[in-house]
């Protein structure tokens, strides 16, 4: 039987975990036993670690995606766009440096560009067969994030806004 509490202290022990912890040195038995729990209740959720991993990226890149308020004007106005989207991974900084550190690293910019596509194409259908669209829209995602996470020692608000002119040319 799913008991949600369960899978809440996997998913806490997990990112816990992930703060000291590369991904492949990480196993279920050493989860379950800083989870307090059995492994037959892992396994209720999860397959493997890099089902748990999966999971709760996705769950992290859902809550970015969701937190953007204005989607839609991601080709029209690219800098409002931009400026949303970085302060969505500020608001997750924590969880991210965590997650999405080491071999995970390029996964971030990955599912945040699946998403946003997915969320973008479906408020502008009009541009979905657009290729200089797709290839603009790749190019903001990915180019922009690279950008502020290669730039982290300036700040933040600093690398938004030189970001967000970019992107607006």
């Amino acid at each position: 039987m799913k008991n949600p509490k369960s899978k809440q202290a996997i998913i806490d022990t997990y990112i816990d975990m992930r703060k000291t912890t590369p991904i492949e040195k990480m196993t279920v038995v050493s989860l379950c036993k800083n989870a307090n729990i059995n492994k037959s209740t892992f396994y209720v959720y999860y397959q493997d670690i890099f089902d748990l991993c999966e999971q709760v990226e996705d769950i992290i890149v859902e809550k970015i995606t969701k937190s953007i308020r204005h989607p839609e004007l991601a080709i029209d106005h690219t800098d409002i766009f931009t400026e949303e989207v970085f302060k969505s991974y500020q608001e997750y900084n924590e969880l991210i440096r965590t997650l999405f550190s080491g071999s995970r690293r390029s996964a971030l910019p990955d599912k945040i560009h699946q998403s946003l596509t997915e969320l973008f194409f479906s408020l502008r259908p009009e541009y979905q067969n657009n290729p200089e669209k797709h290839i603009m829209f790749s190019y903001m995602i990915y180019g922009s994030y690279y950008a502020y996470m290669e730039n982290a020692d300036y700040n933040s608000q600093y690398v938004i806004s030189v970001i967000s002119a970019l992107t607006k040319i």
